[in-house]
């Protein structure tokens, strides 16, 4: 059997078995943590004592990470008129008409998302 890792131990070290943390002091000790080479994540799990069998207890939901997932998303909005300067005003990258048609037609996919309004729907 292989020994444990000099980070595995001073990780140990850093924990007492015998207590139970609040979830502040455990994301001090995971901050204070030795670190690793690959991205790192915590899984949190709850036992919540509900009885699944009931409509009314069920649990479900996201959570919206206070600081995003970290990627940009890049917004394309096909419109014409007033309503482009209203795309350019409310974030959107790539903004166009028959143009970004035609070029999405040719192979342009650089893009997340894609808006219509309703005028170039059919288009």
């Amino acid at each position: 059997m292989r020994e444990p890792s000099k980070r595995y131990k001073k990780s140990k070290e850093l924990v007492d078995e015998t207590k139970l943390y609040s979830l502040k002091e455990a994301i001090s000790i995971l901050k204070n943590s030795p670190r690793v080479k690959f991205d790192e994540s915590v899984d949190i799990a709850m036992n919540l004592n509900i009885d699944t069998k009931k409509a009314d207890q069920l649990v479900r939901g996201t959570v919206s990470l206070p600081h995003g997932t970290g990627k940009k998303v890049k917004v394309a909005v096909f419109c014409k008129g007033e309503a482009e300067k209203e795309a350019l005003a409310a974030g959107a990258d790539i903004v166009g008409n028959n143009e970004l048609i035609d070029k999405v037609a040719g192979g342009f996919l650089d893009f997340d998302c894609a808006v219509a309004t309703p005028e170039l729907m059919k288009d």
